[in-house]
């Protein structure tokens, strides 16, 4: 997520037509994320995605599900290298090779209009201290002459998405952008190999990050239609932060020599949930303002035309890290079981609205609650209900969030049922020292919902658990390997 601090602005609003859209923006995006509990069924999320008139989708694993779900799909796909393989894909080609073999040249035999490989994922995000700055560069390398040699690399090319802090601007002016200083010389080798191979640059920004971060940020500067003083930069005039932190790049490529350099925004969008400016008002409106302006086909100051984008997210995803805000588990723009949350304008279809998905299977009618007969000065309930929350979800509790006006009482009960949704209702995921019943009376109130949840599509999930199992025994050998060497 992109820190995107000192940058403010806004754009022209204007009503066009669908077919004007497909015109200007050729062809719109979004992130298909799966730290998910419970799952969509892969050909469910595709059918979602080409029902709502997306033209591509950006993956952030080569999920076996989900790759084989797009074959002969139409979609073109942008597949990624978690962080975490980049050391082994820096230090061997060969392992390289086979990673393209296997999630690139296989798929794309199979029907998957693979035409982008984004090695890493924000891999020289300040909060990472610096883990990824040796092993990023030499994957990317390692990865283009995987697809040179199997003939791919015209066809398919290499990108590193990034967060928009590789770059700043030390008066908050667009002009004077350059690269972050202690990654610069690293930059602008990654800059030279993307633009020798013809690649583009993705990057990550993200208004909303602005506003949670900065509480002196102006917050009308983070929408398109907002009333904030603008920030003007010789001729060019700013009123969205957006426009002004997409120059800011284009200016720090440009005096850099690439001024031609393709950008992709990998991801943009706006949480609903888990912050009291995560929420369904401003994601509506940030998300339908920055659908407008791109239809306009305009692009920004310093440069004109349609802009590349992939909208984040597509789907909730209700065991992504909270580390950096309990919104993080809000970013789509469909909850977990595929309900639109919002009226939401694409121009990408004739409805003019987003289409659910369809035949998602939901288990039975019935919530985990607190006893109405349990007093609240109990003292198994605390320890209880962090439980519930540490190993459920609890993000939508809390100051202005959705579940926010409930009592001691609903939040204690929202805790257990979030904690039993998850473990697929089983009876004794209700216990809770017997501080638990099951009821078939939705506990739902106003703007909270407590959450059903749907049947798991058994592949994804036997897959997800295959991969972190891998890695919490690849963690555990770690640890007991320090500890002998303590003895």
């Amino acid at each position: 997520m992109a820190t995107g601090r000192g940058w403010w602005v806004s754009p022209v609003l204007g009503v066009i037509s669908w077919l004007c859209l497909v015109v200007a923006v050729s062809g719109i995006g979004a992130n298909w994320g799966m730290q998910t509990s419970h799952p969509l069924p892969p050909s469910v999320v595709v059918r979602m995605l080409r029902e709502n008139g997306f033209q591509k989708v950006k993956l952030f694993d080569a999920e076996e599900g989900s790759m084989n779900a797009l074959r002969k799909s139409g979609l073109e796909v942008m597949v990624g290298i978690p962080n975490d393989m980049l050391a082994v894909l820096a230090t061997s080609v060969k392992a390289a090779e086979r990673w393209v073999k296997a999630n690139v040249s296989d798929y794309i035999n199979g029907g998957v209009n693979i035409r982008y490989v984004a090695v890493g994922n924000e891999p020289f995000l300040e909060t990472y201290n610096g883990s990824f700055l040796q092993s990023t560069f030499p994957s990317l390398q390692n990865i283009q002459g995987a697809l040179v040699k199997a003939g791919l690399s015209s066809q398919v090319k290499v990108t590193v998405p990034l967060n928009a802090d590789v770059y700043q601007s030390s008066s908050g002016r667009p002009s004077d952008g350059d690269f972050r200083s202690d990654i610069r010389d690293l930059m602008l080798a990654i800059v030279k190999f993307l633009s020798d191979n013809a690649a583009p640059f993705t990057v990550n920004i993200y208004p909303f990050i602005s506003l949670y971060s900065d509480p002196n940020f102006p917050v009308e500067y983070a929408f398109f239609d907002g009333s904030s003083a603008p920030v003007v930069d010789g001729s060019a005039t700013y009123d969205n932060m957006f426009d002004a932190n997409h120059d800011t790049l284009i200016w720090a490529l440009k005096k850099n020599g690439f001024e031609n350099l393709p950008v992709i925004v990998g991801e943009i969008g706006w949480p609903t949930d888990g912050d009291m400016n995560a929420n369904i008002q401003y994601a509506q409106r940030f998300n339908q303002g920055f659908m407008t302006h791109i239809a306009t086909g305009q692009g920004t100051p310093m440069r004109p035309g349609p802009i590349d984008v992939y909208l984040f997210s597509f789907i909730d995803e209700d065991e992504k890290s909270i580390q950096p805000g309990n919104f993080e588990r809000h970013w789509g723009i469909f909850t977990y079981d595929g309900l639109p949350k919002y009226q939401l304008n694409l121009r990408t279809t004739n409805s003019g609205s987003l289409a659910r998905a369809k035949n998602v299977k939901y288990l039975d009618k019935k919530w985990c609650v607190l006893k109405p007969s349990v007093n609240l000065d109990d003292s198994r309930i605390a320890p209880s209900a962090s439980y519930a929350c540490a190993n459920g979800d609890c993000t939508s509790l809390g100051y202005k969030t959705s579940c926010g006006d409930l009592d001691a009482r609903g939040n204690i009960s929202y805790a257990f049922n979030s904690y039993y949704q998850k473990n697929d209702q089983d009876d004794v995921a209700c216990g809770f020292s017997n501080l638990a019943t099951i009821t078939n009376r939705d506990p739902s109130t106003g703007s909270c919902r407590f959450e059903i949840m749907i049947e798991a599509d058994s592949g994804i999930s036997w897959t997800v658990w295959q991969i972190r199992y891998q890695r919490e025994n690849l963690l555990l050998c770690v640890f007991v390997q320090l500890f002998l060497t303590l003895l």
